[in-house]
């Protein structure tokens, strides 16, 4: 299967009702035709895994055809160039996060991207450098506690940030490295109780947030277990 046909069968099930609805939830892009996430995974599973074809879909502009990018292409191909060429892309929440989740994650360069990536102005790059934290700190189940630890100064660093993109990234990548054990929970509340004491409404957000979970009987008695 070809660029170009995958662009077609993109196009041909476009959901008009569906593109709005996304927009609803600041799903926006220059190019959207509504599909799924089930079935950009159908999709993708259809075409299986493809390295070049994965930069002739990104180059589209298209949303669903970025989206089945991230899905198709090969990490071990992945170079540390095109990570900044795609970041740099990053138009939606929606794709940056599937990007880091399904790709970028999984790369020799992930920990370094997070650390470059939360100093930067731009919305959406900034926003996927806290994506990576929350990801890795899922699914990076061999990375030592040290380098969680590291995230956190930047975290507060970056928390009186009042774009909703970034303050959301923000938090996330707090509650998730507060779940992965006991050492990095009591971490991540002293953190985020840093982050409290903060002038700053959306650093007080993301703290409340950040502490209500991270402190509820589910996580330490699954933390404890």
């Amino acid at each position: 299967m070809n660029c170009a046909d995958i662009v077609k069968r993109i196009q041909s099930a476009a959901d008009p009702a569906a593109v709005a609805g996304m927009a609803r939830y600041g799903i926006t892009a220059k190019k959207v035709y509504g599909l799924s996430a089930p079935a950009l995974k159908k999709l993708a599973r259809e075409i299986g895994k493809d390295h070049a074809l994965a930069q002739q879909l990104w180059a589209t502009e298209i949303l669903e055809a970025r989206a089945l990018a991230g899905l198709v292409d090969e990490p071990g191909r992945v170079s540390e160039r095109q990570m900044e060429r795609w970041v740099k892309d990053f138009d939606s929440w929606a794709v940056c996060d599937g990007t880091c989740l399904n790709l970028f994650r999984k790369t020799p360069f992930a920990h370094r991207k997070c650390r470059e990536w939360s100093s930067r102005p731009e919305e959406f790059v900034k926003r996927g450098g806290f994506t990576l934290m929350a990801c890795l700190a899922v699914h990076d189940k061999g990375a030592p506690d040290g380098a969680f630890l590291a995230f956190l100064p930047l975290i507060q660093r970056e928390a009186a940030d009042e774009r909703n993109f970034v303050k959301k990234a923000v938090n996330w990548a707090l509650r998730q490295i507060g779940k992965r054990n006991r050492r990095l929970n009591r971490a991540a509340i002293k953190a985020a109780e840093a982050i409290q004491r903060l002038d700053s409404r959306s650093a007080r957000w993301i703290a409340a947030d950040a502490l209500r979970e991270l402190r509820s009987q589910a996580v330490q008695r699954r933390l404890k277990g």
